[in-house]
């Protein structure tokens, strides 16, 4: 009886340009860990896990795979599920914040990322699974890097055979892969489809909002498919859709797309209506990675993103507008190019395109620690230093979190969590 390929799973038909490096990658991966870069639309998210999932090594266990946002995850595993020809909560399922669609054969779970650091707070041996993929890692929330330390933590302690990948289309490859103890960098090439850039003459004004409305504007007439803008936040996409309101009488859709919106809303958005109709969807970052929106032939991008950021003199965490990084924008313009040819227009121009960062700073060098410190506490770590980051937790807004932690009864004055810091562990909240 010959052993299964590593490549079996793979739907037969419609290559795409990551399916030339799943061998290299399948390799890379009898050793334990990689790290896979390849661009935007390149079909890492959907072909990677189906191509891993009869690897010899994996026989009998599951892959988890993170997703850094929930439509991301749920859209992925139904396009999974599609390609095998299954329902969710077969051989593929997912999991995210209040939703659960899997079963007693589930092999490859989708999470977010949060739901990993709880599930290991539970299971700290992850039984069972033998292989996690930290998709879209470039994003570096706060989950997604605590998740890396525990589970790096755990493979030192628990499970040497826990095997890791680190996928991202714009990261840092030199560090992940030395993060991951000198993995090997595995890298795809060519997206699905071109996308062509389209900058603007001249720098826009302060208001987002204008700069949206004349893009999408000039982007209807001259080209076709739905548009996908991105903006700052919900305040700036109200603002947005109310000023294209009079377009929805021309037979268009206004749709918003952004994490305040419920599961129904945000699956409206995202899937194609009836009739055909032109749709115009106004998205903050939540489209940014991941998802494939069908119809999207033009990605209007007003280059900024409402981020967190701790303010040092008080404590607290506000939410800044800020100009994204190159590798950002990237990102929003593969939204173009997911399904075939598509543009992207640049609300600023390329001078101010050379002032912008390679990469998004990492989440955990920019905002309030707290609930990382509270977390780690619960894994029995009082000093940070002594796991695995890509960046380790800067030391003021560290000991900020600590005080705070103990002021509140979380923390004992050894930094050992509490009876009332396990109950407050429990809790999504702050």
């Amino acid at each position: 009886m010959h052993p299964i390929t590593p490549l079996t799973r793979l739907p037969p038909g419609s290559p795409l340009p990551i399916d030339p490096v799943l061998p290299d990658l399948a390799r890379a991966m009898e050793g334990g860990r990689a790290v896979l870069s390849a661009p935007p639309g390149s079909g890492k998210t959907t072909r990677v896990p189906l191509a891993l999932l009869d690897a010899a090594w994996l026989a009998g266990q599951r892959i988890l795979m993170l997703e850094p946002r929930r439509p991301a995850a749920r859209m992925a595993a139904a396009r999974m599920a599609r390609l095998l020809g299954e329902e969710l909560g077969e051989t593929i399922g997912y999991q995210v914040r209040f939703e659960r669609r899997i079963g007693p054969r589930t092999r490859l779970q989708i999470l977010t990322e949060g739901i990993l650091t709880r599930r290991l707070q539970q299971d700290p041996e992850l039984a069972g699974v033998g292989l996690l993929i930290f998709d879209e890692f470039h994003e570096r929330s706060l989950h997604a890097d605590l998740g890396l330390a525990l589970a790096l933590d755990v493979a030192a302690a628990l499970r040497p055979d826990l095997r890791l990948l680190i996928m991202s289309a714009t990261l840092d490859t030199q560090a992940a892969a030395q993060a991951l103890g000198g993995a090997p960098i595995i890298r795809g090439e060519g997206r699905a489809y071109p996308v062509e850039l389209v900058y603007a003459e001249r720098s826009p004004g302060p208001d987002p909002v204008e700069a949206v409305v004349a893009g999408v504007r000039r982007a209807l007439v001259e080209r076709p498919g739905d548009v996908l803008a991105f903006l700052p936040g919900a305040g700036e996409i109200e603002r947005t859709r109310s000023a294209l309101a009079r377009l929805a009488a021309d037979a268009l859709d206004i749709l918003p797309l952004h994490g305040s919106l419920s599961l129904a809303e945000q699956d409206r958005a995202l899937t194609p209506g009836p009739g055909g109709r032109r749709r115009i969807i106004l998205a903050t970052d939540i489209a940014e990675t991941s998802v494939t929106i069908e119809g999207i032939g033009v990605v209007v991008d007003c280059g900024l993103a409402r981020k967190p950021r701790l303010q040092p003199s008080s404590g607290l965490t506000r939410l800044a507008i800020e100009p994204i990084s190159r590798a950002s924008a990237d990102q929003r313009a593969g939204r173009a190019g997911r399904l075939g040819p598509g543009t992207c227009y640049r609300l600023w121009t390329r001078d101010q395109e050379a002032g912008r960062p390679d990469y998004r700073p990492a989440e955990i060098l920019q905002a309030d620690l707290a609930t990382l410190a509270l977390d780690l506490a619960l894994w029995g770590v009082r000093d940070p230093s002594t796991l695995t980051w890509l960046d380790r937790p800067p030391a003021p807004a560290w000991g900020q979190a600590v005080g705070l932690l103990r002021d509140l009864g979380a923390l004992d004055t050894t930094g050992t969590i509490t009876t009332l810091g396990r109950r407050m562990a429990e809790q999504a909240v702050h």
